[in-house]
């Protein structure tokens, strides 16, 4: 009578065991798929802010030619 439980419990732990063992993968590929999301909004993110950045510099250009030809006309006015 002693050793039904005992088996019991063996039983009941050995599957508990496989079903983690089981669950595991889809968890763990679950977690992969996640962090590759992740990785592929944060690699459109850098490259839209790459992009906004290349558009500042360019209006940054634009206004620093303007501001230089404002001021050689200011100077030629004196």
């Amino acid at each position: 009578m002693k050793r039904l439980p005992v088996l019991t419990a063996f039983c009941s732990l050995s599957f508990l065991v496989a079903a983690s063992a089981a669950e595991a993968p889809t968890a763990i590929q679950e977690e992969v798929e996640q962090v590759l999301a992740v990785a592929k909004a944060v690699q459109a993110q850098q490259t839209a802010m790459a992009e906004n950045q290349t558009k500042i510099d360019e209006k940054l250009a634009a206004v620093a030619e303007n501001v230089r030809v404002a001021r050689l006309y200011a100077t030629r006015s004196k």
